[in-house]
């Protein structure tokens, strides 16, 4: 059976952080504290409204977490402002790793599928504007479901979407989060840690592996699964 690799979008193939530079036009030396809370914030919703049954798009995620940053930091943006960070989180570009990456991953034959808690909508317009939508067989998109990841429902999903089982399916993500809640379902998962810095939470569930760029993932996963055919 063909390996399947589900690639986190935001924060694993897109770098969110590139608003940092809107962000310094707008509030100055808090653009990068700004764009954390933004980050941080959002994904708290995301959960939050997984949990609740509550759920909204990706989108009013976004927009809910941008009024509370602007509160927080105390950084009253117009509406026109924060319209334009909004626009930009639509086209945000790649890591520098993730075009070499995934030409490497696609020449191996493997069966590449970017799987997002954005709606399918946002994420077809985000890879290709990023130059990166052709090497993928497909989007999975939570909205379908009307939940968010880590939920076990939305693993399965993509599970069902992609015809692969767990036991040949890999989730590809920078989200120590997303590589838990893929591995509690049964998925393989790779931990992308490009920053030393990053800390992957320690609930004693492990990555499968680990590695600092998208350009080693090919060679690693094939030397893993000759290992675990051995």
């Amino acid at each position: 059976m063909p390996i399947t690799l589900a690639f986190d979008v935001y924060g694993t193939l897109i770098d969110t952080h590139d608003v940092v530079a809107t962000l310094q036009e707008m509030v100055g030396d808090k653009a990068e504290e700004f764009s954390r809370t933004w980050r941080d914030k959002q994904l708290e919703y995301s959960f939050r409204r997984g949990l609740m049954q509550n759920y909204e798009n990706f989108a009013v995620c976004t927009s809910n977490a941008l009024d509370y940053t602007c509160i927080y930091h105390k950084a009253p943006l117009n509406k026109e402002q924060k319209n334009k960070l909004l626009g930009a989180y639509r086209v945000l570009p790649p890591f520098k790793d993730v075009k070499e990456g995934l030409a490497r991953l696609k020449a191996a034959n493997y069966h590449l599928y970017a799987f997002s808690n954005g709606s399918a909508d946002a994420v077809e317009m985000l890879l290709s504007t990023a130059g990166i939508r052709d090497f993928f067989l497909g989007i999975v998109s939570v909205d379908d479901v009307k939940s968010y990841k880590p939920n076990p429902g939305v693993y399965s999903y993509f599970l069902r979407r992609s015809g692969a089982s767990g036991g040949s399916a890999w989730l590809i993500s920078s989200n120590p989060f997303d590589v838990i809640g893929a591995i509690s379902t049964g998925m393989k998962a790779a931990w992308v840690q490009r920053s030393p810095e990053a800390i992957f939470d320690p609930w004693g569930i492990e990555p499968t592996m680990t590695v600092s760029s998208l350009c080693d993932l090919s060679e690693q996963i094939a030397r893993y699964q000759l290992t675990d055919e051995n």
